[in-house]
């Protein structure tokens, strides 16, 4: 499972989020589960953040990450629109990130 989550947060809690988000990625780090790769972007704007996530085993590996379900259950709060996923199908790629 591969897709893209976009969500633009509200300016007031850019820092929130960035802060939510540190705590997953060091879990992320600390837990290494299986067959999980995410990567999360900010951009130029810096209220719009872009994720690619894979999962080989499906979502339910991120479950049991307390940091992760910290970011999550208050994402909607703290996005303007609420997020949109959207699920890839590989064409091909080259040297991907």
């Amino acid at each position: 499972m591969r897709m893209l989550i976009h969500c633009e947060i509200k300016p007031d809690q850019v820092e929130r989020n960035l802060e939510l988000l540190g705590a997953a990625f060091a879990e992320l780090a600390e837990v290494q589960p299986d067959g999980v790769r995410y990567s999360t972007f900010q951009l130029d704007d810096k209220v719009t953040f872009v994720s690619f996530v894979e999962m080989s085993g499906g979502p339910a590996v991120m479950h049991d990450l307390p940091a992760f379900q910290r970011y999550r259950s208050t994402l909607d709060e703290r996005c303007v629109q609420p997020p949109v996923i959207t699920m890839l199908h590989d064409v091909g790629s080259y040297r991907s990130c």
